[in-house]
């Protein structure tokens, strides 16, 4: 027999109205916790959490080595740090890519409205198994160490949106 079954219509309706009443749970939680699980969801579940998930693709604005120094005013030569800028439908993603010894860092925040997400670095080649992850702070920042050279997809879970960027190129000019 259902608990609910027995309580009187107005009780009922008042549960029924403090749990629409609660916060959804952010969208890179539920996706963290049902990657934790090996066995496939309930059905239909999967196709709805996936309609859910809108798949953004950025655009690059800026890239420092495309630019050259002569052209934008500056002295000097090209820096070892890589700048780059993208754009995903409100929010500007600022990328940047520094030498470390033998490997790179890979710094940047997400501009546009205060989520928290998960920023996830996949190689290019397709693999689906992440080479980096990590959280997005509470200014919208993210760090990865470590990150040796090669052809990279990084894709950020942010609200309901996944936002993918271009393929880059993590080495020297």
């Amino acid at each position: 027999m259902n608990p609910f079954s027995n309580l009187p219509e107005d009780e009922f309706g008042s549960r029924l109205q403090q749990a629409l009443a609660l916060p959804e749970p952010p969208q890179a939680l539920v996706r963290r916790a049902l990657d934790l699980w090996r066995v496939d969801p309930a059905p239909g579940l999967a196709s709805r959490l996936q309609d859910a998930i809108q798949r953004v693709v950025a655009t690059l604005s800026f890239d420092s080595w495309s630019v050259s120094p002569l052209a934008a005013g500056v002295r000097g030569g090209r820096s070892d740090t890589r700048h780059l800028l993208f754009n995903a439908q409100g929010r500007d993603i600022d990328l940047r890519i520094t030498p470390q010894a033998d490997r790179f860092r890979l710094s940047g925040q997400v501009l546009g409205p205060d989520e928290s997400g998960e920023v996830s670095l996949y190689e290019a080649s397709g693999s689906t198994t992440a080479a980096h992850r990590t959280q997005l702070d509470a200014l919208g920042e993210f760090s990865m160490a470590s990150v040796q050279g090669g052809s990279y997809r990084l894709v950020l879970a942010v609200g309901t949106d996944q936002i993918e960027l271009p393929p880059i190129e993590v080495g020297r000019p």
